[in-house]
């Protein structure tokens, strides 16, 4: 249900569209930035106000699912079952682009990311923008931070370069959505997300090539090796080496967060220099908390930030994408010879 408040602010949020501005929303999975997909000058504000490489696709957001023909060409039965099943949902699906669809957006690519997100108020600003408009949103944040999850998260990140953000809460799922592309009869889980991998194979009938076999079908959201990436300096670790790993840098003067989800360590000493916070055990929840949780240590400027690996499970994938991504960032490896040089490439 959407307040009236929130629909006078929609109607604010499609004039300032038209008229070639920037609005942050609210999607199940993280806000997007959002600006009128026809409007190419529109658009590359997008880029320029994230710092977003111009070959960095964006996702086309629209209403209806009936309308993936207006957006869409050359479109795959699978690609119809999926749709029929999952949006509005967090799926994303990479298909031939229709010509009115600027380069801009694919990132100069004949491929175009499209989706139907399940949360009100985008359903109502889409809709509210009008028959066969259109949305392109990336996430609202820097190119290649930990991407918002409320409309607090947008503000403190982009501030006033954004136009507007409609605030719809803290974000459902809270990892961004399921890309699936195609080859031939074949779907291509291109990054995992929203959507469980079990939940494509059932509709596929097992059609379905997973990210550790994928083929190359070109430039998709979220795709680089370093991405999703906290200021503070990210490890992953084993369960067995976590609290060695914490130690060691502790030894060397550092303050150490440690994400746990396992209760191997528990019943280890409180140490002042290291910082527990234990992570749910179920990958819903975990999921839902993730980038906020990443967002609050940085605010408390720790040095470095040790999270236990997930479980190597398929119901984990979607977060061990993002936790091993957001662990390659070059320049952000705390180095416990070299504590000062790190520090400097964080700053």
């Amino acid at each position: 249900m959407i307040s009236p408040d929130i629909h006078s602010q929609i109607a604010v949020a499609v004039a300032l569209l038209r008229t070639g501005g920037t609005v942050a929303f609210p999607t199940e999975t993280v806000y997007g930035l959002g600006a009128d997909v026809s409007n190419s000058s529109a658009v590359q504000r997008i880029f320029d106000i994230k710092k977003r490489p111009a070959t960095h696709p964006l996702i086309v957001h629209f209403a209806d699912p009936s309308q993936l023909n207006h957006w869409a060409q050359e479109i795959p039965k699978q690609a119809w079952q999926l749709a029929e099943r999952f949006w509005p949902g967090p799926l994303t699906l990479i298909l031939p682009r229709r010509h009115h669809i600027p380069k801009i957006v694919t990132g100069g690519q004949d491929t175009v990311g499209l989706r139907v997100p399940d949360h009100p108020i985008a359903l109502a600003l889409l809709n509210a923008l009008g028959h066969e408009r259109a949305l392109a949103a990336p996430s609202a944040n820097q190119f290649g931070h930990v991407s918002p999850t409320t409309a607090a998260h947008v503000h403190e990140e982009l501030g006033d370069a954004v136009d507007m953000i409609l605030d719809g809460g803290a974000c459902r799922v809270g990892l961004e959505s399921t890309i699936v592309g195609f080859n031939d009869q074949t779907a291509i889980v291109l990054r995992p997300g929203g959507i469980p991998l079990d939940a494509l194979v059932e509709v596929l009938h097992g059609h379905v090539v997973f990210p550790d076999r994928k083929d190359h079908v070109g430039r998709v959201s979220g795709s680089l090796a370093s991405h999703y990436a906290p200021a503070t300096p990210l490890e992953l670790c084993s369960t067995e080496a976590l609290w060695r790993r914490a130690l060691e840098l502790e030894a060397k003067g550092l303050r150490v967060v440690i994400m746990e989800r396992s209760t191997q360590n528990r019943d280890r000493p409180e140490n002042k220099n290291i910082v527990r916070f234990f992570m749910p055990r179920e990958p819903d929840v975990y999921g839902s908390l993730l980038y906020a949780t990443l967002r609050r240590f940085d605010q408390e400027r720790f040095d470095c930030l040790l999270i236990e690996e997930p479980p190597d499970e398929p119901a984990w994938m979607a977060i061990a994408d993002r936790l091993q991504r957001a662990s390659c960032v070059p320049g952000c490896e705390i180095q416990t010879d070299d504590y000062d040089t790190a520090l400097a490439a964080r700053e």
